[in-house]
Order: C-alpha cells, then sequence, then structure tokens
C-alpha cells in the first residue's frame, strides 16, 4: 500500500483572518465580494466550482451548504434573502480540498473487527489503522478493513472514490484539554472515512495509533465485552502527549488525553485485558528504555512505572520501543518490539512475558524479526521498518507494517517460528 495524492477529502479552509471579531476582516470582505456578484455571474461561478469539484466528492453540495451556515455563524450573517446558488458559493470559498496521504501511508495497526459473521475456516475480518501523512505534514488517521486468513493470504476490502472527514460531535470543543467525540457518516464505510486533528494539542497531527481490542469481561462499557481502544501521539507542533481512541462500534470514536505523568511521553501500548485486576500499558517513558506502567483508570497513569527492557543487542542501542499492544499466547504475552541501530536503521524484534507478571522478561530475541533491505530501505525515511500493532490468525501473526515512513507491507510468520527464536 501506497501514498496515494489522488485521495481528497473536502475540508474547511482555515486561516488566521477567520474568527468571529465579523467586520472589517478578510472573511468578511470575502463574503461581500460574493454577495455584490450579479446573480448571472454568481450561477456561472458557481457552475464552474461543480464542473471542477462536484465529481470529485461525496454530497459537495451539501458539504458547500453545511460550510455556508459555519460561516454564517461566525461573521452574523443574515442569509434568508440569498438563493441556494449563492449560499453553495459562499461556502465553497471557505473550502478547500485536501490530499490526505499525498506524503506517505505508514504504521499500522491491526485488530478483529467488531462484526466476525460469516467467518469460517479461521478466517478474521480485521480493521486496520493507518497514519496518513498529507500537505504540511499533517498525519491523520485513516482506516482499512479486510479480511485475514490462517494460511497468510488477506483481502482487502475496495475503497470508493470518495474519503470523507470524520465530523465532531460539537464543532466547538477545540479546548487543548478536552476530549472530543467524532463520528463518521451514516452513509459512508470505515475504508473511506479519515480522523483528522481537532483540538489545539493535535493541530500538528496525530501520530501512530495502537489498536488494540480490550476485554473488559464482566465490567463491560459497551452493550458486550468488548472495546475497541488505541493509543497515539497528538502533536501542536511544539509539543506531545499521548491521547485514547474509544470506540464501541467503528462509528463514532472518542478522543481523549491521558492524564497523569505518564501522558507526557508516546509510544504507549496497552494489553488487551486487565492483568491482575488493573490495566496495563508498556512505553518508552525516557526515550530509550520500555517500562511497564498499571492504573486502576484506563485514561489516567499516575507515574512512569517500572524498568521493564534495556537495549541489549548492537541493531537496538540506541532506543528499543513497543510495537503495538502485547498478544496474548501460550507461553506468555508476545511483545513485538522495535529497535533503532547504527545509521538510525529501525528493526523488528521480540520478547516474552510472564502472563502473570508481565514485568517478567522470559525471553527475547537477539536478532531482528523483520528488517529493512532491498526496496524497504527507500522511502520518506530511509531504513525504516514499523508497526503499531500485529493480529493472531490461527496460530500464525499477521504483521502490516510501515516501510521507510512511505509505504505499508504484510507478513505473516506462525507464532511456533518466533518463540523459537527467542532465548
Amino acid at each position: 500500500m501506497h501514498a496515494d495524492p489522488s485521495r481528497v477529502v473536502l475540508r474547511p479552509f482555515h486561516l488566521g483572518w477567520q474568527g468571529p471579531s465579523a467586520h472589517g476582516s478578510r472573511a468578511a470582505r470575502l463574503v461581500a465580494d460574493v454577495l455584490a456578484l450579479p446573480e448571472t455571474e454568481a450561477e456561472e461561478e458557481y457552475g464552474r466550482v461543480l464542473f471542477d469539484f462536484q465529481e470529485r466528492h461525496w454530497q459537495t453540495e451539501q458539504l458547500f451548504e453545511t460550510r455556508y451556515r459555519e460561516v454564517e455563524t461566525m461573521l452574523g450573517l443574515d442569509g434568508s434573502s440569498l438563493t441556494d446558488t449563492r449560499r453553495k458559493l459562499i461556502g465553497a470559498y471557505f473550502c478547500h480540498e485536501y490530499t490526505y496521504a499525498a506524503a506517505a501511508l505508514m504504521n499500522p495497526s491491526i485488530v478483529p473487527h467488531p462484526d466476525q459473521s460469516g467467518m469460517s475456516g479461521g478466517a478474521v475480518r480485521f480493521v486496520m489503522s493507518l497514519r496518513a501523512v498529507g500537505e504540511g505534514h499533517i498525519s491523520s488517521i485513516v482506516f482499512r478493513e479486510g479480511i485475514a486468513h490462517p494460511d497468510g493470504t488477506f483481502q482487502l476490502w475496495p475503497q470508493s472514490a470518495f474519503a470523507t472527514a470524520m465530523v465532531p460531535d460539537d464543532s466547538t470543543l477545540i479546548d487543548a484539554d478536552a476530549g472530543v467525540t467524532v463520528h463518521r457518516h451514516a452513509e459512508s464505510s470505515l475504508s473511506n472515512s479519515v480522523i483528522f486533528p481537532i483540538t489545539e494539542q493535535q493541530r500538528g497531527g496525530l501520530e501512530d495509533l495502537r489498536l488494540v481490542r480490550f476485554d473488559h469481561g464482566d465490567d463491560a462499557g459497551c452493550d458486550g465485552r468488548y472495546e475497541w481502544v488505541g493509543t497515539y501521539t497528538a502533536y501542536s507542533g511544539s509539543s506531545i502527549r499521548s491521547e485514547l481512541m474509544r470506540t464501541c462500534d467503528f462509528r463514532r470514536f472518542v478522543l481523549e488525553p491521558v492524564e497523569g505523568v505518564a501522558g507526557r511521553n508516546k509510544g504507549m501500548a496497552l494489553f488487551p485485558e486487565k492483568v491482575n485486576g488493573r490495566f496495563c500499558m508498556v512505553g518508552r517513558q525516557d526515550g530509550k528504555n520500555l517500562f511497564l506502567m498499571y492504573s486502576d483508570r484506563l485514561n489516567h497513569w499516575d507515574d512512569d512505572g517500572v524498568l521493564l527492557m534495556e537495549p541489549k543487542y548492537p541493531w537496538e542501542f540506541i532506543q528499543i520501543g513497543n510495537c503495538g499492544s502485547p498478544i496474548l499466547t501460550d507461553a506468555g504475552w508476545l511483545l513485538l518490539t522495535h529497535g533503532v541501530g547504527a545509521m538510525r536503521k529501525y528493526a523488528l524484534g521480540c520478547a516474552l512475558l510472564d502472563r502473570d507478571d508481565p514485568s517478567k522478561v522470559i525471553a527475547r530475541c537477539s536478532k531482528p524479526l523483520l528488517t529493512a533491505l532491498d526496496a524497504d530501505r527507500y522511502g520518506y525515511v530511509p531504513n525504516v521498518v514499523y508497526t503499531c500493532g500485529a493480529m493472531k490468525v490461527g496460530g500464525n501473526l499477521f504483521v502490516p507494517y510501515g516501510i521507510s515512513d512511505s509505504a505499508v507491507g504484510f507478513a505473516t510468520t506462525s507464532i511456533e517460528d518466533i518463540l523459537a527464536l527467542m532465548d
């Protein structure tokens, strides 16, 4: 899977001169210029807009109308006397196309889909998240659905020609410390939906979502056993913090900050169930080593935990980190890791943690599981292989992985073979 500049969404056109201080602003003058157009000229101009953009987006005119209403509220306009064409033309001036995956598509994670109906022979329907990088190096979250089989084969569900941005339930909630809820359009599939930054803390990008299907057991909060939870880095352009994405159905998503001192770091990965009655995370809390953390609250982590692993082998001397949530096997918790070695070359490794006490490292690999070779070395950031999560399919591990911050590849291996590699 590669970056694709043809995938565009229609987005609000935001500039510093837009704001509620209406009169005398460039925004107000722009609206005045459109209102001053003779009706025939306004219709001709709107016709040109539709000719250029109507076939490139889903419900284009409805989006123009929605954007007009936002501008009307922002500038205190009275649109009661305006024609539909005039309103939509104003809306079009406050929109633009955004190529959300033109620069890169990378760092996937993968979980079982909420809907497993019709699956047989050990096949698993999945949801895969990806980090898409577009204009201005802004990262957003996109998804692909598909089916993985025990023999290592898989199919991705097709995407339509149209992509749509998920919509905040309340567009006024942009405070840096607030959580927000977004939903996808009822008529848009998950594979065609994009989660863009919303709050001030997120404005520089949503980076490296690590998804996990969390088993609440008897404490289910989603009218069922499972909740899908992702940890990601919210980048403001100058600072970072960890945040959570939570959903029960991949239709509505809550994005909320991780509270407590541990939230200041990136690369946190949640265990798929409570361990000894508490939530458990793995994170790189000092920028170099892996730590194990516990909490009684999913969104609050009071300390940086205990040291779990330090770099041990040359291919990870610079730093190590997790590659998504640990996966429970008969032998214990299988934790995929990444290491950074000479020339900042990234490689994937693994470790085995005790099932009852994951602070105990039973074994780890001395050689990389996967490293960048040949064509995988070339890309936006060369010499990198990286994943934010793998999925168990029968006795195999299905691993989507980022290639040099530019593309996504797929690997399959047996869990038995992985365990045999560790000392």
